[in-house]
C-alpha cells in the first residue's frame, strides 16, 4: 500500500509538470493568436481589443486623453507605441456613454456600435458593393478596417472600409481625394479638440477641377493650397530624404478617381490639426515621441492671398511681397506698411486692337495662381500664347506639365508664390508700354527705344523738377509744424526726417469729442487724457490729449508721430492724425470698441469673455504685430514698453500693439543698444535692459512671453499671490511646468473645454521667451512657427529671469501708484 502510494505521488509530478507547460504554451498561442475580426457570433465589447496581424495596429473603445469622461468611441491606434495615437475614429461625432458600448456585425453586413443597456444604435455602416454569406470585420496589418466575405483574401475586395471614411489622419495607403466613379470624398478633418474627436473647424481635401490640388480650409475660408501637379510633384509638396527618414508620394490623376497617397517604410501620419496645421510626423523610438517632420503653413507666403492679388510673394525677400511687373499697388499707403490686402492693379490697359501690342513676360518656377482658370485641351507653348491673345480678359497662360493642357486666366492672380524648387513658368501679358520698361531685353525697333527713352527721359526730368517744387514746400511746412510741436530745438537727424501724416484743426478735434467732455473720456495714463470722437457722421476716433506739464509726454509725442505714421499693419493700432494748436499737442487714433486687453484679463467678470479660442486668437495677432516691427516693416523697431494696456482690442477681439511713445528703432546693421535712460514698465522689462540698459529684439520677446503668461493664466506678473513662496507670475509658471503641473496656470475663468495640448504648447512659448540669457530666446519668427508646430518639437525651456524679489531700490517706484492712473507703471530709471 505504501508503495503504492509512493507510486501514486511520483506519477503526479510530471503530470502536474507537463499541465503546467501546456497551459503555458497555451496563454502563449492565445496571445499570439489575437484575434484579428469580428463576426456576427463573436461581438467586440467595451474591454476586449482587436490587434491587427503583426501587431502594428489596435481597435477598441477609447477614452479621449485617458480622461476620466465617460464617453467612449471606437478607434483605431499603434498598438507598438506607448502613446497612444489616434488614427481613426468610427463613432467621432456619437459616443456612447459609459462602458456598455458593443461594435458587432449582422448577418447581412452590417455594422453596428450599440449601447446594450439602453439597446439603443449609436453608430452603423452598410454593405452597398459586394454580397456577402459570411460577413467578417477584420483589422488588417496596415490599419484598415473591413467588411468582407470570410476567407476571401482578395484585396479590396471589401464592401466597406475605413480608408474610404478617416478622420484626421491620413496613413501610408490611405487616399486624401475623390472616387470620380462613385462619388466618394476622402477629406481629413481635424478633432474639435484634444478630448473631443467630432468634427472639427479644419479640413484638408482634394478640389478637383481641370488642375485638381489639395487645399487646407477653415471651415469654408481657404487658408493654403498646394498648387497644381506640374509633372514632378503636387506644386509646394515636394518627396525628401530627411536624416535617413524618405517621404514619397503617389498622385493620380484620372478617369477613375484624382487622389494623393503617401507611402513610407516607418510609422508615419499626415494629421489635419486643431490649431489649423497639416503636419507630417514621425514616431521616433529612440525619443519615444513623434517627430514633426514637414507642416503647412510653415511660412507666411503658405497662406492663401498673403500679398494680394497680382503680386507674388517670395519668402526669400524683404519685404515679401511685389506687385507682379506692370501693377502697382492698390493702396501705396497700406502697401508701403506692410498691409497687402488690396493687392495690386493694373497700370496699362491691354490694347486688344492692334496686333502685336500686347506682349509677354515669364515668371519662372513659381506656384501657378489661383484664381479662376479656363483648361483648353493640349496646346503647344505658342498656340496657348496665341489663344490668350485671342481673349481680351486673358491676363496669363501657363502650359499645366501634369495636365498637358493649355491654361489661361481671365481674373486677376492670387497666391503666385516664388518657389526655390520645380514650379511652373506663369507667362504673363503686358500692354507695349509695360513691356518696354521692363529690365530684360525686348525685341523692338530701335527707333521706337529711341522715341520711348526720350519721351521717358523728358517725363522723368519734368517729375524731377516738380518734385522738387513740392518737397521745397512740404519741407517748409514740415518745419514749420516741427517748430510749432516741439519747444526744445530740433537736431539735425530730426531735420533729415519726413513728417508724412494728417494735421487736424484744434476745432475739428474739440467738436469731435464734444469739447472734450467727461462722458467721452475713455482713461489716461503717464501721457495725458485719452477721449473718444466722431469725424463726420461715423468716423469713431480716439483722441491722445497731451497733458501741458508732461515733458515726458512730449517726448513720446514727438517719437509717436515720427515713428508709427511710417507703420501700417493690422495688428498695429492705426494713427489717423495729429493736432498741434498752440501748447496743445494731441494724436488722433482709430478707436478700439473694446478698449484694451488688461481691462479684460484682470477683471473677472470680463474674463470669462475670454474662452481659450478667443485668447489664442490675441496671441497670435501679437505675434504677427511683433514680427512686423522687428522684421517685416521698413524699419526695424523695439517697442520697449510692450504690455497688455497697450495692447487694444477692435470689435471682433482682434489685437492692436498701441503706444509707441518709447519705441526705438534700429539701423539695419544694428543688433542690439545700450541706454542710461531705461523706460518701460517693471514686470515687463528683460533683466538685461532693467539691470544694464541693454536692449534688442529679444527684450521685446521677454516682455511678450510675460504677456503670454498673463493671457493665459488672467494674472498679472507683478504682484503678491497665493503662490507662496513665489513672488511673480513667472515665478509660479516656471515652478508648476518643473513639476508638470502647468495646467494649473489656467484662469479659473476660462471653461474647462480647451485643447490642453495647445495651452500646453503656449505656456512652453512663453517660458521660452523669459529665458534669463537674450541668446536664448527666440525670435519672433520663431515663435510664429512653434505656434503651428507639436509641443514635442519645441525645446525644453531654461531658467527664466527675475525669479527672485524685486530689489529695494525699484521697491518705491512699484509702491508709489497713483490710483488715477492706468493699473500698470511706466518708469524711468535715469544713469546706474
Amino acid at each position: 500500500m505504501a508503495s503504492f502510494e509512493h507510486n501514486k505521488s511520483t506519477l503526479l509530478l510530471p503530470i502536474l509538470f507537463i499541465t503546467v507547460v501546456l497551459l503555458i504554451v497555451s496563454l502563449s498561442l492565445s496571445t499570439a493568436t489575437a484575434r484579428d475580426n469580428i463576426t456576427p457570433t463573436q461581438p467586440l465589447a467595451d474591454n476586449e481589443t482587436l490587434v491587427s496581424a503583426g501587431g502594428t495596429f489596435a481597435l477598441g473603445f477609447f477614452t479621449p486623453n485617458n480622461s476620466s469622461d465617460r464617453r467612449r468611441y471606437i478607434g483605431i491606434w499603434y498598438n507598438n507605441i506607448p502613446v497612444q495615437t489616434i488614427v481613426w475614429v468610427a463613432n467621432r461625432a456619437n459616443p456612447v456613454i459609459g462602458s456598455t458600448g458593443q461594435l458587432s456585425v449582422t448577418a447581412n453586413g452590417t455594422v453596428r456600435i450599440t449601447n446594450r443597456e439602453t439597446s439603443t444604435l449609436v453608430w452603423s455602416v452598410v454593405n452597398h458593393f459586394i454580397f456577402l454569406t459570411n460577413p467578417v470585420v477584420q483589422l488588417l496589418g496596415n490599419g484598415n478596417f473591413v467588411m468582407k466575405e470570410e476567407g476571401d483574401n482578395i484585396e479590396n475586395n471589401y464592401g466597406w472600409q475605413s480608408f474610404d471614411y478617416p478622420t484626421d489622419t491620413l496613413l501610408p495607403g490611405m487616399k486624401l481625394g475623390v472616387n470620380r466613379m462613385t462619388g466618394l470624398n476622402r477629406n481629413l478633418t481635424a478633432w474639435k479638440s484634444e478630448v473631443d474627436p467630432s468634427p472639427g473647424e479644419y479640413c484638408a481635401a482634394m478640389v478637383i477641377g481641370d488642375s485638381p490640388e489639395i487645399y487646407l480650409f477653415n471651415r469654408s475660408s481657404k487658408l493654403w493650397r498646394s498648387g497644381p501637379w506640374d509633372g514632378r510633384q503636387l506644386g509646394t509638396l515636394r518627396s525628401w530624404n530627411s536624416n535617413g527618414r524618405a517621404f514619397t508620394y503617389t498622385f493620380v490623376n484620372n478617369y477613375n478617381e484624382v487622389s494623393f497617397s503617401i507611402q513610407v517604410s516607418y510609422q508615419t501620419i499626415l494629421r489635419v490639426g486643431q490649431s489649423g496645421v497639416l503636419q507630417i510626423r514621425a514616431w521616433v523610438p529612440e525619443a519615444e515621441g513623434w517627430l514633426l517632420l514637414w507642416q503647412i503653413p510653415a511660412n507666411l507666403c503658405d497662406n492663401i492671398g498673403q500679398c494680394g492679388s497680382n503680386s507674388i510673394c517670395d519668402i526669400t525677400q524683404s519685404p515679401i511681397c511685389r506687385c507682379l511687373h506692370g501693377f502697382t499697388p492698390k493702396n501705396p499707403a497700406n502697401w508701403e506698411g506692410g498691409d497687402y490686402n488690396d493687392g495690386c492693379v493694373r497700370r496699362v490697359a491691354f490694347d486688344c486692337r492692334s496686333e502685336g501690342a500686347d506682349t509677354f513676360l515669364s515668371l519662372n518656377g513659381v506656384k501657378l495662381p489661383e484664381s479662376s482658370m479656363i483648361y483648353l485641351d493640349s496646346f503647344s507653348l505658342d498656340a496657348c500664347r496665341s489663344e490668350c491673345l485671342k481673349n481680351c480678359s486673358c491676363a496669363a497662360y501657363a502650359i499645366s506639365v501634369g495636365g498637358g493642357g493649355c491654361v489661361i486666366w481671365v481674373t486677376d492672380l492670387l497666391d503666385v508664390v516664388q518657389l526655390s524648387y520645380a514650379g511652373l513658368d506663369l507667362y504673363m501679358r503686358n500692354g507695349l508700354t509695360d513691356a518696354a520698361s521692363h529690365s530684360q531685353p525686348q525685341k523692338a525697333n530701335w527707333r521706337i527705344v529711341v522715341v520711348i527713352v526720350s519721351l521717358l527721359s523728358g517725363a522723368l526730368l519734368l517729375s524731377c523738377f516738380i518734385f522738387f517744387l513740392w518737397r521745397r514746400k512740404k519741407r517748409r511746412r514740415v518745419i514749420l509744424g516741427r517748430t510749432i510741436l516741439f519747444s526744445h530745438k530740433l537736431d539735425e537727424d530730426d531735420r533729415r526726417k519726413d513728417l508724412d501724416l494728417p494735421l487736424f484743426t484744434f476745432g475739428t478735434i474739440a467738436a469731435a469729442t464734444e469739447s472734450f467732455s467727461a462722458e467721452n473720456k475713455l482713461g489716461q495714463d503717464g501721457f495725458g487724457h485719452v477721449y473718444k470722437g466722431t469725424l463726420g457722421r461715423d468716423k469713431e476716433i480716439a483722441v491722445k490729449r497731451l497733458a501741458k506739464s508732461s515733458q515726458q509726454g512730449a517726448e513720446e509725442f514727438k517719437n509717436e508721430v515720427m515713428l508709427i505714421a511710417k507703420l501700417q499693419n493690422r495688428n498695429l493700432v492705426r494713427l489717423l492724425g495729429c493736432c498741434i494748436h498752440g501748447e496743445e499737442r494731441m494724436l488722433v487714433y482709430e478707436y478700439m470698441p473694446n478698449k484694451s486687453l488688461d481691462a479684460f484679463l484682470f477683471e473677472k467678470e470680463k474674463a470669462a469673455l475670454l474662452e481659450w479660442r478667443t485668447r489664442y486668437q490675441i496671441i497670435v495677432g501679437i505675434t504677427r504685430g511683433l514680427l512686423y516691427l522687428h522684421h517685416d516693416s521698413r524699419y526695424r523697431i523695439i517697442h520697449r514698453d510692450l504690455k497688455a494696456s497697450n495692447i487694444l482690442l477692435d470689435k471682433e477681439m482682434n489685437p492692436k500693439i498701441s503706444d509707441f511713445g518709447m519705441a526705438r528703432l534700429f539701423g539695419g546693421d544694428e543688433t542690439d543698444y545700450n541706454t542710461r535712460k531705461v523706460v518701460g514698465t517693471y514686470g515687463y522689462m528683460s533683466p538685461e535692459y532693467a539691470m544694464e540698459g541693454i536692449f534688442s529684439v529679444k527684450s521685446d520677446v521677454y516682455s511678450f512671453g510675460v504677456l503670454l503668461l498673463e493671457i493665459i493664466s488672467g494674472k498679472k506678473n507683478r504682484g503678491l499671490y497665493a503662490f507662496s513662496p513665489h513672488l511673480n507670475l513667472v515665478a509660479h509658471a516656471w515652478s508648476l511646468w518643473n513639476e508638470n503641473e502647468s495646467l494649473e496656470l489656467v484662469d479659473e475663468a476660462m471653461s474647462n473645454d480647451f485643447p490642453s495640448n495647445d495651452v500646453l504648447k503656449c505656456i512652453k512659448i512663453g517660458l521660452l521667451c523669459v529665458q534669463d540669457h537674450p541668446e536664448d530666446r527666440p525670435l519672433m519668427s520663431s515663435v510664429i512657427e512653434m505656434l503651428g508646430a507639436d509641443i514635442t518639437s519645441l525645446r525644453q525651456p531654461k531658467q527664466p529671469g527675475f525669479l527672485v524679489k524685486m530689489g529695494p531700490e525699484l521697491d518705491h517706484i512699484s509702491n508709489n501708484k497713483d490710483p488715477h492712473m492706468s493699473n500698470e507703471l511706466t518708469v524711468t530709471l535715469d544713469g546706474r
